[in-house]
């Protein structure tokens, strides 16, 4: 296709002399629904519930406990936490009690 491929023409009379315009058709724009945005990690499951502080702050709690923390016995980082306040060692296989959610050292 050439330059005017795309284009309309018409023809305009006017004071008894024929003009020739050519007009491009309207383009649409791509207008697409905004995309699913992203809940937020661990506290995704509560959806729009509680407020976005809440759930932040929850977010931050929760990556805290989930990692590997440092062992107070034998220094290396292989403690996780089995429940509220109860920490396990998987390398010295030490089972004690210590903060609630991540370990202080």
């Amino acid at each position: 296709m050439g330059i005017w491929g795309n284009l309309v023409a018409f023809e305009v009379w006017d004071f008894a002399i024929p003009v020739q315009i050519r007009v491009s058709p309207l383009k649409q724009k791509n207008k697409k629904m905004p995309s699913k945005s992203k809940k937020s990690r661990a506290s995704g499951r509560f959806g729009a519930r509680y407020g976005k502080t809440v759930r932040a702050n929850l977010v931050r709690v929760e990556d805290k406990q989930r990692i590997k923390q440092k062992c107070p016995y034998c220094n290396k980082m292989t403690a996780k936490r089995i429940s509220k306040g109860i920490w396990h060692c998987k390398k010295c296989g030490k089972k004690f009690a210590s903060s609630v959610y991540h370990l202080n050292h």
